[in-house]
């Protein structure tokens, strides 16, 4: 019996049963289908590191039996670099070594293998990872935990289908799975949506003799199902696992104690909370700081006290988290004054405020207009060892920008790299923006070649930010280049980009350009929204043509293409008894209002 068959996967590549002998001219035959079509190039030879280094995912903490090796392969010269290389962490190095070794008739080790299998994972480096393996089944002895290794280094690349056919060529070579590989296989399912296939996995699983779900498989899933089916399919999950005779930990109320505030039911997960005790679970200060933030999401400060009362009489501490966590509620609801009042509190009692401390306060500041507030918050980061980072700088440029100090705001960008806060594609995007709502159109677009130099490449936000700048100002033709020149440069423009254009057709009444582009934008496969409709049924009435344009809605409607709330509100705006008058002088400042 196999976890994944076509049913599962249907579009998985097929596995390769047999594994070719390897010959000691070093064929390197995969034991998978398992090519990545676009690899990244390795930075450093020595080191098999990927420039990217993904998140470590544990496959096991027990312990196991290792496979004696010869004495002549523990003292060879060749060995010693093998464990050297291993160590420090070169694990092109140690493949080489280990390719020698096996031509020379040498045993490999299970023990080292499995590292070597993790280190090339760990840099997502997956086809040398599958190499080792080749290695390790031709000459030695694999176990579970390599296996695993590797099932896990697939998951984390995001090759699901590769995994499950390691899943399959382990069991197959009479290796039994263990509740670490289930819960790897449950985990990457989970993490990429896909909770019905996890339960699947949860079936087979339960068929298994020699396994069972653990608490940590269950935690895992009831996660998921709060994401995916919300709270009322994580209760169901939550009262299997305790039919299962299985006793939640801290981690598994935590997740239900955060899905419920998720979905704004505050008291019953303050009464779930509140009956931990009574199910042999003490709640801990991530349980109060989760439901601390659902109340004070909600604006119930009264709550949120008792809450803080009730933490410091059961002996928690508030950390660095809840008084975050206060701060940002406070700046939400414009306290900000009492917010820094807090800041000050955090610091006396110790703590040292993070950039998620700062981030609020910043942005709040400079949203009321405080700037030199804000700024002096960064300076005081910066004298407390906290270093900004770019959302800190982006907001206070933003706010420059907006101020009338475009100059000042450059002055500070083009010194970010030096101060170890290098600018990225969001932040160029930002200061684009800035500078041009502002008025400085030369030294907005003076960034983008800037930006190209350095090796930044314009994203899809770069190119929308420039069209709606374009299309504010009237200039069309200028917009409609760059719509083509986003499409050139790899972009399939969105429906975002089209309405942006649209918007701006309507807006200097060029209605047969705005529908030309409409049918252009149908042509090339992308498909209209509500808002691209009502853009284009709102031109046709303030260009003159309310009763055409009404017609047009009402059969739109018919067709369930926008909502009978959208008509209403055009009924508003293009009231038919005035159907062939010219424009109020009240409709005109709203379509000013409206688009400007």
């Amino acid at each position: 019996m196999t976890i994944y068959s076509v049913d599962f996967l249907p579009h998985s590549p097929p596995f390769l049963p047999q594994l070719n002998p390897i010959s000691h001219s070093l064929r390197t035959s995969s034991i998978i289908n398992c090519r990545n079509p676009n690899p990244n190039p390795n930075p450093n030879p020595n080191d098999g590191h990927n420039s990217k280094n993904s998140p470590k995912v544990g496959v096991s903490a027990e312990t196991r039996t290792t496979h004696l090796e010869s004495h002549d392969f523990r003292d060879t010269h060749l060995m010693k670099l093998f464990n050297r290389s291993c160590k420090a962490g070169k694990f092109n190095e140690a493949l080489y070594f280990l390719e020698c070794l096996v031509n020379k008739g040498y045993r490999p080790g299970v023990i080292l293998c499995t590292k070597l299998i993790k280190g090339f994972c760990n840099f997502n480096n997956i086809e040398k990872a599958v190499r080792v393996m080749e290695i390790l089944e031709e000459y030695g002895d694999p176990d579970v935990f390599a296996y695993n290794a590797l099932i896990s280094g697939f998951c984390k690349a995001n090759r699901i289908e590769n995994a499950a056919q390691v899943f399959d060529r382990m069991k197959g070579r009479g290796f039994l799975p263990d509740i670490v590989t289930y819960n790897i296989m449950i985990g990457s399912l989970c993490g990429r949506r896909k909770l019905g296939l996890a339960m699947k996995v949860l079936d087979q699983l339960s068929e298994e003799d020699n396994c069972m779900p653990t608490v940590i498989t269950y935690t895992i899933l009831i996660e998921a199902a709060i994401v995916e089916g919300g709270i009322s399919e994580a209760m169901k999950l939550l009262e299997q696992m305790l039919a299962r005779g299985l006793l939640p930990d801290m981690y598994t109320y935590n997740a239900i104690i955060r899905g419920m505030c998720r979905e704004g039911m505050v008291e019953l997960a303050a009464d779930l909370l509140r009956s931990l005790s009574s199910k042999g679970c003490k709640p801990d200060l991530v349980s109060y700081n989760i439901l601390l933030r659902g109340f004070l999401n909600q604006g119930k400060w009264d709550l949120g006290e008792n809450l803080v009362t009730e933490m410091f009489s059961r002996g928690w501490e508030p950390n660095k988290v809840t008084y975050s966590i206060l701060i940002n509620s406070l700046c939400r609801f414009g306290r900000i004054d009492e917010a820094i009042s807090v800041l000050k509190v955090m610091v006396e009692k110790g703590l040292t405020p993070d950039t998620y401390s700062y981030d609020p306060l910043i942005s709040s500041l400079c949203k009321e207009g405080r700037l030199d507030l804000a700024i002096g918050i960064m300076d005081y980061m910066l004298s407390n060892g906290c270093l900004p980072d770019i959302v800190n700088y982006s907001t206070i440029l933003s706010a420059l920008c907006k101020d009338g100090n475009p100059n000042q705001a450059l002055e500070i960008f083009h010194k970010l790299e030096g101060m170890g806060c290098p600018p990225n594609v969001s932040s160029y995007n930002s200061m684009i923006s800035a500078l041009w709502s502002c008025g400085n159109r030369s030294m907005a677009l003076s960034l983008v070649p800037e930006m190209v130099s350095k090796g930044i490449d314009p994203d899809e936000i770069t190119y929308n930010s420039l069209i709606s700048c374009f299309c504010r100002d009237g200039l069309m033709e200028e917009a409609i280049e760059l719509l083509d020149d986003m499409e050139d440069s790899g972009f399939r423009p969105s429906v975002i980009s089209y309405n942006i254009v649209v918007l701006g057709f309507c807006k200097v009444r060029r209605i047969d350009d705005a529908i030309e582009l409409f049918a252009e934008m149908v042509e090339k496969g992308c498909r209209p929204n509500e808002t691209t409709y009502i853009l284009l049924i709102e031109g046709i009435g303030f260009a003159g043509w309310r009763m055409e344009a009404m017609e047009l809605a009402n059969t739109l409607f018919s067709g369930d293409v926008i909502s009978q709330d959208s008509v209403n509100r055009l009924k508003k705006t293009f009231p038919m008894l005035d159907a062939y008058t010219e424009l109020s002088h009240s409709e005109t400042e709203w379509l000013e209002n409206r688009w400007s």
